[in-house]
């Protein structure tokens, strides 16, 4: 075969197995916090293939840019050459700007998961290597947690037989790809549409999820309002109002959930909104419900509290403001937490109610589908 020819060949046959383009121009980034608003923020995902990951993310409402590029490693204004040669330490990465009154970062959490194999160490299905591993690179500790929860309700939720692998990183210094490589799939879409169906990656999620709708914890429309006063005054018995409103401290060993056993989620008894799983609660022994974290970190706010001559850390739910209880550092694995709630601050749903009353987004949590 003529040399040039063969050149040709193993050059087209390479550009469509692999995420890979021709001439690369690093351009440094910034850190995207600097870049939020209050109508603006940033999140920051590594799924493999750049070109797929952009794709996917473009296509969510809410969603305002997508940004491709690399981050995790120590090598400066790296080039795609460097960073697809798996030396740098970096991965190719994505930047998601999004408006947090349309869209929550935790549904982005949720479109992250059903576009991955969050179970694969070695890269991202047919892209291998390091360079290609997933990753969610956080922006500040609240993301951190949210992101922690969803993995391990991800783990929990029985679709993969092996281990979640996909890692939580602080986010270092982000570097945009060369222009090449933003938004490929729209500039080059035969190319992109003939790598990402020889890929095997929707086959994949085919497989995994099937037609299941992405499941939205705590839905950006879903509003969790707090009565004013005196309809609590109506609504919440005395000691729910003075645990709840007054700071109050129930009784230990004699209340109503501190030996619950029954699978289900616990909500904020003022408005509804999620606070912890049946999953996450243990027997302490101290006499009030314990969890060992929150089922949903978002809905929960933490204070110091150096009341009665102490100093801990207050537990409050974020749209109720509601006065749960306390978090202390001396719970089981794998979170070391202990946080130790009012039964009268929160009202349980057992999981066969759960869709009758609105919280049947839940129900994957607890193995199978309700009648």
């Amino acid at each position: 075969m003529n040399k040039s020819i063969w050149i040709i060949a193993v050059f087209l046959s390479v550009l469509l197995l692999s995420c890979q383009g021709t001439e690369t121009r690093a351009i440094e980034g910034t850190n995207p916090m600097t870049k939020e608003s209050a109508k603006t923020k940033v999140a920051t995902f590594a799924g493999g293939c750049f070109w797929c990951t952009e794709a996917d993310f473009e296509k969510v409402p809410g969603v305002l840019r997508v940004i491709s590029g690399y981050t995790g490693g120590k090598k400066e204004n790296p080039t795609y050459e460097e960073v697809s040669s798996g030396w740098t330490g970096h991965v190719e990465a994505v930047q998601v700007h999004y408006d947090p009154g349309r869209i929550t970062y935790e549904q982005l959490l949720d479109v992250f998961w059903r576009h991955i194999d969050p179970t694969d160490t070695g890269g991202q299905f047919v892209d291998r290597g390091s360079q290609y591993r997933s990753a969610v690179f956080y922006h500040d500790e609240e993301q951190k947690r949210l992101a922690e929860a969803s993995r391990d309700a991800l783990a929990r939720s029985g679709k993969f037989t092996r281990p979640v692998a996909t890692e939580i990183l602080p986010l270092t210094k982000f570097y945009e790809a060369e222009d090449y490589h933003q938004d490929y799939y729209a500039k080059n879409p035969l190319h992109y549409r003939s790598y990402r169906s020889g890929s095997g990656r929707d086959s994949f999620l085919k497989k995994t999820w099937g037609d299941e709708k992405p499941r939205s914890p705590a839905p950006a429309s879903k509003t969790w309002p707090k009565p004013d006063e005196e309809a609590l005054k109506q609504k919440l018995t005395p000691l729910q109002y003075q645990v709840t409103r007054k700071d109050g401290t129930e009784p230990p060993f004699r209340n109503e959930y501190h030996d619950n056993k029954r699978e289900g989620i616990y909500v904020d008894v003022v408005s509804g909104e999620p606070l912890f799983s049946s999953l996450d609660k243990y027997d302490s022994g101290t006499g009030w419900p314990s969890f060992t974290k929150p089922l949903e970190p978002g809905n929960v706010v933490e204070r110091p509290d150096r009341s009665h001559l102490m100093i801990r850390t207050e537990v409050r739910s974020r749209h109720g403001d509601s006065h749960l209880g306390h978090v202390f550092p001396d719970g089981p694995a794998p979170t070391g937490l202990r946080y130790c709630m009012n039964s009268a601050a929160l009202r349980f749903i057992p999981k066969e109610n759960l869709e009758k009353e609105g919280y049947g987004e839940y129900l994957g949590l607890f193995g199978r589908k309700q009648p």
